[in-house]
């Protein structure tokens, strides 16, 4: 006995709802712009190092979920640092609240603590922007923040560190 076609919509429609988070999500791929990182560790070294979560992210091109860390509500002055290698990435001056429920800066603390790479993992480009030191996945840049630069670095919390003025 065949399927009835409602039954097999359904089917179909729930097996794509399933995949779609799974193919959506950001990750799969080594987080590495390119190889010569002033700061290099075995992926041993690495697991050692960082908690399971920041190896997910800063290792592995993770992405944690919206509103879940309390850096994105994080408001005193202070400084950001990459949570693998301790490299100074955003300054509190540049933070803003984008809505989107990961901490959200206009630009880097200065023009070499991060650097970008172009990831497909959705099906289309992205800037993917990295820890210029340890070349660890810090999130994406979008074209949809403020002023002065029209910049939305969209930062996973895990992959940071907060450290007060």
């Amino acid at each position: 006995m065949k399927p009835a076609p409602n039954r097999r919509r359904f089917l179909a429609g729930a097996a794509a709802a399933i995949a779609v988070p799974i193919l959506a999500s950001c990750g799969g791929a080594p987080a590495h712009a390119r190889k010569d990182f002033p700061v290099r560790k075995t992926e041993a070294q690495w697991r050692r190092q960082l908690t399971r979560e920041e190896y997910r992210i800063l290792r592995e091109a993770g992405t944690e979920r919206a509103f879940s860390h309390p850096l994105h509500k994080e408001k005193r002055a202070g400084v950001y640092k990459c949570a693998g290698c301790g490299n100074a990435i955003y300054s509190s001056k540049h933070k803003y609240d984008s809505g989107t429920g990961w901490p959200a800066f206009y630009k880097p603390i200065d023009a070499g603590a991060v650097e970008t790479s172009v990831d497909y993992k959705l099906g289309y480009p992205r800037t993917e922007v990295h820890c210029a030191d340890c070349g660890g996945h810090l999130g994406h840049i979008f074209g949809d923040g403020p002023k002065p630069t029209g910049k939305r670095h969209c930062i996973n919390g895990v992959a940071m560190d907060f450290v007060p003025a």
